[in-house]
């Protein structure tokens, strides 16, 4: 229980820096005078950072000890944010970016989510894994909802200290790098419990997991393109040259979106023993796309910001739903390539969708990444069900539970 604790301790700090670095990203960016082309390729670059990262732990994370990662990562990203709050030229903006692996999605979903999920199911039963990635996201979003709230400091040090606006939001980088180092301050009392039954051996999966792995992770790149074109960074751009809000106003918008996404992990959990994993990650997945298509035509900030808000109360539910889903079918030594290669697919391809939707943005309407985003969502949603509805995990094939075993 103590692993347990500190994991969920490590994921909310790391949030918190997450939530408020995703919404700062774009604007901060913006009054370093990069354009639009150029924060996309930025927030690329960082998400790119974070797929090297993962790709290294999925390779080498347990061999090399998965306590040892989690320090590794902890001090990189703070590193990497404590140069971008001082750099102003594009090489070193981009270095930072990239080597600290800064997270403009505004949900952590970085290197240290592999390890973390890989270890928390043995940390529970089978019955209550689903209940404990709900408890895990649920910390996360709440860490994400307050990073939101943080993410208007720089408006309060502007009115309160008469700070100028670049340096407000320099501050605030600052605090994100101070977060990401008080999450190195915790992993080095994690127990050996949480190292892998198979450390200092070449991780394998059988033949039927790689199989899985395969199908599932080409879907989940399609779903990643998607989200790619809807990182918190490029959403909270949207709303600022959109309509005209700052960040006094969008980051307590996103605070709401979080904590509508912390809420709906329990429902996610509740609806998932009811009707099955999969049907809970499709069924609930598909009404968030297609209100995110609203908010991208909606004709004012009140009337976007609700559809938004709405949005964000159904696009999390597939998340612990999907974690526990891929943890459930991998035996327990396959669990942390598991959880790395399909994080991995998930990075990649978040990685190369924001700078398209920055060129978009610059050369076409600021709405058109949404609606790109929504389609490609609702597409994989169509696939994953036809793939997967017939694939219950053990403890549905158990108690009848979901569509599969009633096929």
């Amino acid at each position: 229980m103590r692993d347990q604790r500190l994991l969920y301790a490590a994921a909310f700090l790391r949030a918190l820096a997450t939530g408020m670095i995703g919404v700062l990203l774009a604007i901060y960016l913006a009054r370093l005078d990069f354009d639009p082309r150029a924060i996309g390729v930025l927030v690329g670059a960082g998400l790119g950072g974070a797929a090297l990262a993962t790709l290294l732990v999925t390779l080498s994370g347990d061999r090399l000890g998965r306590r040892r990662f989690l320090l590794v990562l902890a001090l990189t990203g703070a590193a990497g944010g404590a140069v971008l709050a001082l750099a102003s030229s594009a090489l070193a903006v981009g270095a930072a970016v990239f080597v600290g692996m800064v997270n403009g999605m505004g949900r952590d979903r970085g290197a240290s989510l592999v390890i973390e999920q890989a270890v928390l199911p043995a940390t529970t039963s089978d019955e209550h894994r689903t209940r404990a990635f709900a408890w895990y996201n649920v910390l996360q979003d709440v860490g994400h909802a307050f990073g939101g709230l943080l993410a208007a400091l720089p408006a309060t040090l502007r009115q309160l200290g008469g700070v100028g606006e670049v340096a407000s939001l320099r501050a605030a980088v600052v605090v994100y790098a101070l977060l990401l180092l008080a999450t190195a301050g915790l992993y080095p009392w994690l127990s050996s419990a949480v190292e892998a039954p198979t450390r200092n051996r070449r991780a394998r999966v059988s033949p039927q997991t790689r199989r899985m792995l395969w199908k599932i992770s080409a879907l989940f790149t399609l779903d990643s393109l998607g989200g790619g074109f809807l990182t918190a960074a490029l959403l909270s751009f949207f709303f600022f040259e959109r309509f005209g809000v700052g960040v006094g106003v969008i980051g307590p918008l996103f605070f709401a979106a979080r904590v509508a996404n912390a809420l709906s992990h329990f429902a996610a959990a509740w609806l998932a023993r009811r009707i099955g994993l999969v049907n809970t990650m499709v069924f609930t997945h598909i009404p968030s796309s297609l209100l995110l298509a609203t908010v991208a035509v909606a004709p004012s900030f009140p009337i976007a910001a609700l559809l938004f808000l709405l949005r964000e109360g159904l696009v999390e539910m597939d998340v612990p739903t999907r974690q526990s889903y891929v943890m459930a079918v991998v035996r327990p030594e396959e669990r942390t390539i598991a959880s790395g290669v399909t994080h991995l697919v998930r990075m990649g391809a978040w990685a190369v969708a924001p700078p398209l939707a920055g060129l978009l943005m610059h050369g076409g309407a600021l709405a058109t990444p949404l609606i790109i985003g929504a389609a490609m969502k609702i597409v994989y949603d169509l696939l994953l069900w036809r793939a997967f509805r017939n694939a219950p995990p053990p403890e549905e094939r158990d108690a009848g539970t979901g569509a599969g075993t009633h096929s």
